[in-house]
């Protein structure tokens, strides 16, 4: 009972992601072909909602599930690591048309095909964790 709240939130998320079409191949070619404003605006508005959260959390001392408070760390500087990171994942966006929520909302939609994009995505996640200590950080 304890992981419901998660499914659910995962079903929201899903439906949200399908309705609004950010889950779409087409939307996304759109987006990084300059040719459409509307996955910008589904962006802008994640980053303003998400800007306003960590305010209002900072501001009212909010806690997590466990009652310990929320902290945020500042971020390193150094903006090459960010340029490199942020251009792989970009390039990994552009080419299979998804980030990593809507790959498995496209899963859930019945996209077959995305499940080597989750396979290839998992394989990265793992070959960085194993090359992690061996990487310019």
């Amino acid at each position: 009972m304890k992981g419901l709240r998660f499914i659910l939130t995962g079903l929201v998320f899903g439906i949200i992601m399908a309705k609004s079409e950010a889950i779409s191949w087409y939307r996304i070619q759109e987006m990084f072909r300059f040719q459409s404003f509307h996955m910008y605006g589904i962006i802008g508005t994640a980053v303003i909602l998400g800007a306003i959260s960590v305010y209002l959390i900072k501001r009212y001392k909010l806690k997590d599930t466990q009652g310990n408070p929320i902290t945020f760390q500042d971020k390193d500087k150094s903006w090459s690591k960010y340029l490199i990171g942020g251009s792989i994942f970009g390039l990994g966006w552009a080419l299979t048309g998804a980030c990593p929520g809507p790959m498995f909302v496209n899963i859930g939609y019945g996209y077959w095909p995305m499940i080597i994009v989750v396979i290839g995505a998992l394989a990265g996640t793992y070959l960085y964790g194993v090359l992690k200590d061996k990487l310019p950080h």
